[in-house]
């Protein structure tokens, strides 16, 4: 397992995701059922779309085989020609503003740059819920023009939600800071402006966000314990007062697409291997309606760091069964 490896996605999601189709007329990068262009896909079940979502994704499935579907697990899903899957590349980010960072977005001397907007700790710092939200909206109304030209996808690994407690963690401007309350509200906001669609339906999004990173997780280097060996030891009360309302939130009030797992142990451990912080907790509790990802190599982490594991088969297994399986979601 190595960085080739990031985001491990269940497989459902992946293959439904190349099957979004954008209504609008205007250009766009090739992507799965361009009957247009090859007028052979027609015929399958999965590009019918006066079929309902789950007639499409179950046909779409049944047409891959094993091998093509672990070729999905990654974030640069590979393509499957011989139905007309193009490869697709998951990592994009948006923290503030579409970024260059995470190679699924890059700018051109068509568009060489987006707005940046203020690091989140300053704008959450304004207590302007509104302001949340129509930043995110600003940001996806950009990210979708960018996907029209093939300069990025249409999922963003953003927002950071993580509580910040210690200023010696260099990532803190990222977040909206130490209050759980307010952090909440900026994750709700900022998830409505990035994903909500011009219609009302909840299923059509403009853009995908991912609340992250889930969950005890502030730290990358500190007296000899850094990110990937930390285990956050948490009682139940501070869980629940404290690191838990952003992404409780994001999920049940922002209706977000996904949760990324951190790389840190909670209470002995890996989140990403956990099924009571994941299918538990995120998927039972809060019914999150979309998928869970790892963060960078987070599975190979608790394989070769933490030695959770003794094979990276077997971690690779742990994490699928803690809870990386998901519902489905349009593009509009």
């Amino acid at each position: 397992m190595n960085r080739a490896r990031k985001f491990s996605v269940l497989v459902y999601i992946t293959l439904f995701c190349l099957c979004w189709r954008r209504v609008s007329a205007q250009s766009s990068p090739v992507f799965a059922c361009d009957v247009a262009s090859n007028p052979s896909l027609g015929s399958l079940g999965f590009c019918n779309s006066s079929l309902g979502l789950d007639l499409r994704v179950s046909d779409l499935v049944k047409r891959l085989t094993l091998q093509e579907k672990i070729g999905f697990l990654v974030n640069s899903a590979g393509s499957v020609s011989r139905i007309g899957i193009p490869k697709y590349e998951w990592w994009s980010e948006a923290l503030h503003g579409v970024s260059y960072v995470g190679p699924g977005t890059h700018f051109s001397s068509l568009i060489p740059g987006a707005t940046s907007f203020p690091q989140v700790i300053l704008t959450a710092a304004s207590f302007n819920t509104s302001l949340f939200e129509a930043i995110g909206r600003v940001v996806s109304t950009e990210a979708r023009a960018m996907y029209n030209v093939g300069l990025a996808g249409l999922t963003f690994w953003s927002p950071n939600i993580n509580i910040f407690r210690d200023p010696r963690w260099g990532r803190g401007q990222e977040t909206p800071g130490e209050d759980p309350l307010l952090a909440s509200k900026y994750a709700t906001g900022y998830v409505k402006g990035l994903q909500k669609s011009d219609d009302s339906d909840p299923n059509r999004l403009k853009v995908a966000a991912c609340c992250k990173h889930y969950t005890a997780y502030d730290l990358d280097n500190w007296k000899g314990i850094d990110r990937y060996h930390f285990n956050a030891v948490v009682t139940k009360q501070d869980m629940d007062d404290t690191f838990q309302p952003p992404f409780k939130s994001c999920v049940i009030d922002g209706n977000v697409a996904s949760v990324m797992c951190s790389y840190n142990q909670v209470n002995g451990k890996p989140t990403c291997a956990d099924p009571d912080l994941l299918a538990g907790v995120i998927r039972g509790q809060w019914n999150l309606n979309g998928y869970i990802v790892s963060d960078c190599d987070s599975v190979d982490v608790f394989y070769n760091s933490q030695h959770y594991t003794k094979t990276p088969e077997e971690a690779a297994a742990k994490a699928i069964l803690a809870g990386y399986f998901i519902s489905f979601y349009f593009f509009c």
